[in-house]
């Protein structure tokens, strides 16, 4: 009895009776009653002989799991999807949450510097020996420092105090040069974001740095595609609601892109500051969720991508990022916790037996010292 090669690893064992699996390249493994077997990809799998009395117990191994890592880049992505239970009211759909603060860096921002430097190697604009800068409001920037330390670059980093002191020294840790904007009373606006571009650009004309420039840069989203697809195979193949917060549009792009693969009717929620919602109604202002609402609409930006676009306020999205923390043991930031409020709001219209989907973009060690947990 010869099955087609299976697509995924497989761990369990044989019941009774005796089974072969045969790799790609065509080397068997015999097992009989009571062997333990694990299997990478792709193999297929007989019963010996002719009896068909086997059991064997064998359950996917996690999303994409591997037994070992040649580099800290290959712990990227594959990151867990966690049922929520205890923050969703009654009667609502299932709320997951993919946690992308187990990323190397503790944040999604890892997919997008990976494939980022990946396309600018390709292209050959960044070559070996090669200096980057990016501005950033932290998460990108310490994800860029990751990857350029592990690949051999420096780095340059225009970033400013209206982001935690976490993610600044997170970036020095990894070796980059930091480069500070003075924010107005540490409020994240259009003008601050803008003064952080320009620089960015100066350094890297004056230099011949090879400038990431995230807000223009098509090669980030794939990293985000692959986020997605993770989703819909680790939710069991059902997302019938997505929620995501939109800063340069990367992670909301790829994500939807992905997820419509696999579901064209899926409802898609863009999530925006309810103190700068500019994308909504294009109305720009301050505001204090890191990581999101730039004050502008971002290049990237693709309306037909989002069913709707939602709005939080700031304060709600702390005290939810509090709640995470607190009763789902969930620790992570602000704009985690807005998406956790819209993606309820989301549920309790969809109702019992859908489920929707969102991010926990990054772990809430990059807030402890801001007025998110500082208290």
């Amino acid at each position: 009895m010869g099955l087609a090669l299976c697509p995924a690893p497989h761990l369990g064992y044989v019941i009774a009776g005796r089974m072969v699996i045969v790799m790609a390249d065509g080397t068997e493994h015999r097992y009989g009653a009571g062997d333990a077997i694990t299997v990478d990809p792709p193999h297929d799998a007989y019963v010996e002989g002719d009896e068909v009395y086997v059991g064997i117990d064998v359950a996917p191994a996690p999303f994409g799991m591997s037994t070992s890592a040649t580099s800290v880049l290959d712990a990227i992505g594959k990151t867990p999807l966690v049922e929520l239970r205890r923050v969703v009211p009654a009667g609502c759909a299932r709320v997951v949450v993919k946690v992308e603060g187990t990323n190397p860096t503790g944040s999604m921002k890892d997919r997008f510097a990976l494939t980022a430097i990946d396309g600018a190697e390709r292209s050959g604009v960044l070559r070996p020996g090669g200096t980057v800068v990016e501005y950033t409001g932290g998460s990108t920037g310490t994800s860029l420092a990751l990857v350029c330390a592990a690949r051999g670059y420096p780095i340059q980093i225009v970033t400013s105090d209206a982001f935690s002191k976490e993610k600044r020294d997170h970036m020095r840790a990894l070796g980059a040069d930091l480069i500070l904007e003075p924010s107005d009373h540490l409020q994240i606006t259009e003008d601050l974001v803008r003064r952080m571009i320009a620089r960015a650009g100066g350094i890297a004309r004056d230099e011949g740095a090879w400038w990431v420039d995230q807000l223009n840069n098509h090669d980030g989203v794939h990293g985000y595609e692959a986020m997605g697809d993770e989703t819909w195979a680790q939710s069991g193949g059902r997302v019938d609601g997505f929620v995501q917060s939109v800063g340069t549009a990367h992670s909301f792009h790829g994500a939807v892109v992905a997820l419509r693969r696999h579901n064209a009717g899926i409802h898609t929620v863009a999530v925006e500051p309810a103190e700068s919602p500019v994308l909504s109604e294009g109305r720009t202002g301050g505001h204090r969720i890191e990581g999101i609402g730039i004050g502008f609409v971002p290049p990237l930006w693709d309306p037909a991508d989002a069913t709707e676009i939602a709005t939080v306020r700031s304060d709600d999205a702390h005290a939810m990022a509090r709640r995470l923390s607190r009763e789902e043991g969930l620790f992570a930031g602000a704009s985690s916790g807005a998406n956790v409020v819209a993606a309820i709001r989301l549920a309790e219209r969809l109702g019992p037996g859908a489920t929707v989907a969102t991010v926990l973009c990054d772990s809430g060690v990059k807030y402890l010292s801001t007025e998110v947990f500082d208290s």
